[in-house]
């Protein structure tokens, strides 16, 4: 198991179809998007080039233009760092999922989890909490995915504090 394992992908599939559902998204394009988000996960820019992948693998299956084109959208724009807007409800609600994923008490684990399978060390973590975890509610695009995520915030909030004023605790 890793922090970016056929599990993630199934708890994004799963949340990205929930959120399609109340949203009104197009459900064969989130389902198709969700599956194959992560499917570069182990390039540079994975996003974009999963993307390009999926793309590919589309054709291949025999879809149209259009649809691929969409799939393709959703999975280059999911990405909190790959800097490209979301620009349709599909896409805003993959990269919603994306984002529930990484936050609560599943995106803390994913988060210490990532940094051992990587050798990131505690103060690199809470950096990173800094840096992009704690920034995640603020980016969520749907009224669905900000109520889920709301709690969820609220709890990784609550943890980085915590382990924050621990540390301190130690210092002393």
């Amino acid at each position: 198991m890793n922090s970016h394992d056929h599990e993630h992908v199934k708890r994004v599939l799963n949340l990205a179809l929930y959120i399609a559902e109340r949203e009104g998204g197009d459900i064969a394009i989130v389902k198709k998007a969700a599956e194959l988000h992560d499917i570069a996960r182990d390039k540079e820019n994975h996003a974009v080039e999963g993307a390009k992948i999926a793309r590919e693998i589309l054709k291949e299956e025999g879809f149209d233009r259009e649809f691929i084109d969409r799939v393709a959208h959703c999975i280059e724009a999911h990405s909190f760092s790959s800097g490209i807007e979301p620009k349709t409800l599909e896409a805003k609600i993959l990269s919603d999922a994306d984002k529930l994923d990484a936050m609560g008490a599943i995106g803390v684990v994913r988060a210490f989890q990532y940094s051992f399978e990587n050798g990131r060390s505690l103060e690199d973590t809470l950096k990173h909490f800094d840096e992009k975890l704690l920034k995640l509610y603020d980016c969520l695009y749907t009224n669905t995915a900000k109520k889920i995520g709301m709690e969820r915030h609220r709890f990784m909030k609550e943890f980085y504090e915590r382990i924050k004023k621990e540390l301190k605790g130690c210092r002393l």
